[in-house]
């Protein structure tokens, strides 16, 4: 059975990738927006359901969809992505020297018959204290824009992460080991492919 990534990031596909599986990616754009009230762990778990929806909607065959939002919250606020330099630069001054919950909603859904497994991973992320210039240099390289919390952790920015408590893959923005739990449960396996 074939897997469906309903995401175009690219960082979920090279994790994906990276485990040796087989997929194909089927974009899947939703209104990101927050609804009143709702809390950091509703609002990815109904992205991530959004996301399964919409790609199940528009895949062909036996599949198992795959979709996920990720997000940094602080304080119990969601930090979301920057959309100008000086909000990644507010972002990243808030996270130094804190720790931080990174949350990843999943939903994985078998098709035909729409069997699925949803859950939510939250991983723990201590961040140094970051000097300004450092920010600034951090923000040159151009690597915190279109990033949750405006940092990857993959890459320059895992040089101000001394300690994490959880999942390395959830950071980047799919858990995997859960992640392969879950196709197990839906009957997936290497072999079916």
């Amino acid at each position: 059975m074939k897997l469906i990534l309903a995401s175009a990031s690219v960082r979920r596909a090279e994790i994906l990738h990276d485990a040796g599986l087989s997929f194909a990616v089927l974009s899947s754009a939703v209104d990101e927006t927050p609804m009143a009230g709702e809390a950091p762990a509703e609002l990815v778990q109904r992205l991530a359901d959004d996301k399964a929806e919409l790609a199940a909607a528009r895949a062909v065959g036996p599949a198992i969809i795959i979709a996920a939002d990720t997000e940094v919250v602080l304080d119990g606020h969601v930090l979301g992505k920057p959309r100008t330099s000086e909000d990644a630069r507010q972002m990243l001054v808030k996270l130094s020297g804190r720790m931080h919950s990174v949350i990843t909603g999943v939903t994985v859904v078998r098709l035909p018959d729409i069997e699925r497994r949803r859950f939510v991973e939250t991983t723990q992320v201590y961040f140094a204290p970051i000097p300004h210039e450092e920010i600034t240099r951090y923000l040159a390289t151009g690597e915190p824009f279109d990033k949750a919390g405006s940092y990857a952790i993959q890459g320059r920015a895992g040089r101000y992460v001394p300690r994490i408590e959880g999942c390395y893959f959830n950071i980047v923005g799919l858990p995997l080991a859960r992640l392969c739990q879950a196709l197990n449960e839906l009957g997936w396996s290497e072999e079916l492919e």
